[in-house]
């Protein structure tokens, strides 16, 4: 739940649309849209500064289950979408996440995980 009401805020503030968001046990996915004069580095970093201060303000217990003390790695992966190509397919993809992953559901029945998500 924090993680989704943080990316609502971040919404609200910066003009960011999160279409999507797909969750792994380990990693995280979105589907953003967002205004031209935003660079996608610029994107980026405001979503993983915002949620790990938040979250670690939070949901306290993370930042002390996390090891090196960090919510998010350093590196990230971001590709384009069109509305005339492949918006359905990645949309779906990740929409889906979790879904066929025993751990991931395991790890959603704990309740450091449901205060997150």
């Amino acid at each position: 739940m924090a993680l989704r009401d943080i990316c609502l805020e971040i919404a609200k503030r910066y003009k960011i649309v999160f279409v999507e968001i797909g969750v792994e046990k380990d990693y995280i996915h979105f589907l953003i849209q967002s205004v031209p004069g935003y660079s996608p580095a610029k994107i980026v970093r405001k979503i993983k500064s915002i949620t790990a201060r938040e979250i670690f303000v939070r949901v306290t217990m993370v930042k002390k289950q996390l090891w090196v003390g960090e919510f998010w790695t350093k590196g990230y992966f971001m590709s384009t979408v069109s509305r005339n190509g492949d918006e359905n397919i990645i949309t779906q993809y990740v929409r889906n996440q979790g879904r066929s992953d025993r751990d991931y559901k395991r790890l959603h029945s704990q309740g450091l995980q449901m205060e997150l998500f």
